[in-house]
Parts: structure tokens; sequence; C-alpha cells
């Protein structure tokens, strides 16, 4: 079970870092969209940091299937497979999957755009998914509690299994019915 509190705390990380790379996208195709950027400074850095997008997807299905989590590991194969074949299908002549002379040409910004937007969706759902996964696992794991034989009840060591109230308390009878003294 530490196993599994390890994996999902790492897959909870890499997703986070996953959202986090895709806002910055998101973030950049916007500003292209206002003008703000030019294609080339654009492109330039959505290039960048398309690697390590890629790198972080596929080492989540990696480490699931080391570990036999193989429905989660289907869940993430179509979006492996949908960035595998992004990156490796890139058009000849092009410097990337973003490419400066192409990306204002045919709606490409507008289906880069929806891209992100689907990933990061994607994302979201995965990051909570794998939430609850890591919530599981740690409830699943036993707790294990010290043994302390020197209990103490104000500051007196408790020797029989029930309290039994300070000398100095009086008691009236009719004040206490059901409690067992």
């Amino acid at each position: 079970m530490i196993g599994d509190i390890c994996l999902f705390s790492f897959t909870l990380l890499d997703t986070g870092a996953l959202i986090f790379i895709l806002v910055f996208f998101i973030i950049t195709l916007s500003d292209l969209e206002c003008d703000y950027l030019n294609a080339q400074e654009c492109c330039g850095r959505l290039n960048f940091w398309n690697i390590p997008k890629l790198w972080l997807q596929l080492l989540v299905p990696i480490i699931l299937a080391l570990t036999g989590h193989w429905l989660l590991l289907l869940l993430n194969a179509p979006v492996c497979v949908w960035l595998i074949r992004q990156f490796h299908f890139v058009p000849r002549g092009n410097i990337g999957e973003y490419d400066p002379a192409e990306i204002h040409n045919a709606g490409q910004l507008r289906r880069h755009m929806v891209g992100v937007c689907l990933h990061m969706g994607w994302q979201m759902v995965s990051f909570f998914m794998y939430l609850y996964c890591l919530l599981d696992a740690v409830m699943q794991e036993q707790v294990i509690i010290p043994m302390d034989d020197d209990v103490t009840v104000l500051n007196r060591p408790v020797e029989t299994k029930y309290y039994s109230p300070p000398p100095d308390h009086v008691h009236t009878e009719g004040h206490h019915e059901g409690y067992d003294f």
C-alpha cells in the first residue's frame, strides 16, 4: 500500500505540472490570437515546452504499467497515442508542431487552442481521479498505534477500566443515574 501512496502522490505532482504547462500553452496561444506576441516568438515558446509535455504525459502510463494498474493505464492510453501522433506527424518543412508560417492559416490557431483545451480537460479529470485513488490508498493503509502502558488521567495512573471521580466529589442521589461510577 505504501507503494500506491507514493505512486498516486507522484501522479498528482505530474498531472499538476502538466496542468501548469497547459495553462502556459493557453495563455501563449491567446496572446498570439490578440497580437500580443508575434507568431515566431509564440511558436518558439510552445515548441520548447512540447517535448517536456509529452514526456510528462508518457511517464504516468509507464509507471502505471509497472505497478499493475491496468484500468488507469487503459484510460491514459488514448491521450498518449494522440500526443505521440501529434508529435510524430509534423508536416515536412515545419519547425515543430507549432509552425509560425502556418499557425494563422486555415484555422490552425483555433485547432491548436481546442486541442490544448481538450488536453487540459483530460488533465483536470485525471487529477481528481488520481486524488481519489490516493485517498483510497491512504484509507486502506493500516494504522499502527503504539500501546502506551503509562496512561494517566488527571495526573494519576489509570489502574482500573473506568474512571473514578476524585475523592472530594460529593455524590447526591439521582444526579448520576445511569453512570457507572
